[in-house]
């Protein structure tokens, strides 16, 4: 008996955990995830938007909440922050090197906690980092980025420009393998048209052209009227000399020309 209480206790205790390992692993977390680029070059003296972003499974609330912190280039000491944002108001930092010069420039319910930086120096060079907080999401990892001041000739070309004029380069390039393409067919025609058959067909036909010149010319001639003016038909009739008119004598007749019929 007690080993049949302790076995379905057994069952139960394992039931109920397996439950609760399927409750929690079906139970939306509460982590929210921060986006910044890793790196990002601007020119002296310049005006920047620094870009953050994030997701939160949760609505943002009143109590949504952003910060920035700054790490010199070259430095070991520990980030200073230079920027708060929460319920709706901004709180920049008194620090004499970004004093007057950082701003807001997002919009929480948009998931952007950007922000704007003024005047950009060279001594802005280092490790910028957005923080975002908005409960009950606030287990999350911070993003960081480098932040690269330079003069304007030390700027990276932009990559949309390469991008466009690669592609245009490469549609030119195709107009002309095409052209190319175009004028070497046409060519050939031309040069298939001018040699019309074979040098045995061509001999052949030259040959058959010439005898047919031949019998149009003789017909042409033969059927064609002189250049003279047209004689019309003669009549001949025959005369008789020996005064009889006997039927049985034998008499010597005489061609004579009895008219000549001219036509003008």
């Amino acid at each position: 008996m007690k080993n049949t209480v302790l076995f379905s206790s057994y069952y139960c205790f394992v039931y109920c955990g397996i439950t609760l390992l399927f409750i929690i692993g079906t139970f939306p977390t509460t982590a929210i995830d921060v986006y910044t680029p890793a790196e990002m070059f601007v020119e002296n003296g310049t005006t920047e938007i620094l870009k953050c972003s994030f997701k939160s499974n949760q609505v943002i609330s009143s109590a949504a909440s952003v910060s920035w912190s700054f790490l010199p280039e070259g430095t070991s000491t520990a980030p200073v922050t230079i920027f708060y944002f929460s319920g709706g108001k901004s709180y920049p930092s008194d620090l004499p090197q970004f004093k007057e010069r950082v701003s807001w420039a997002g919009d929480l319910n948009k998931k952007d906690a950007s922000i704007k930086l003024e005047k950009l120096q060279f001594t802005d060079n280092g490790t910028y980092t957005c923080d975002v907080k908005n409960p009950p999401d606030i287990t999350g990892v911070p993003s960081s980025m480098k932040l690269r001041v330079v003069l304007k000739e030390a700027l990276p070309q932009n990559n949309t420009a390469v991008i466009v004029g690669a592609v245009i380069g490469s549609l030119v390039l195709l107009v002309l393998i095409a052209c190319i393409i175009c004028l070497v067919i046409k060519r050939r025609n031309s040069h298939h048209d001018y040699e019309g058959c074979t040098s045995t067909e061509s001999v052949s036909s030259q040959a058959t052209r010439m005898v047919k010149k031949a019998e149009s010319s003789s017909e042409g001639s033969r059927c064609s009227s002189p250049s003279g003016p047209l004689q019309g038909p003669v009549i001949y009739a025959q005369l008789d000399h020996s005064g009889t008119k006997s039927p049985n004598s034998f008499h010597k007749m005489e061609p004579v020309v009895y008219a000549d019929i001219r036509k003008n």
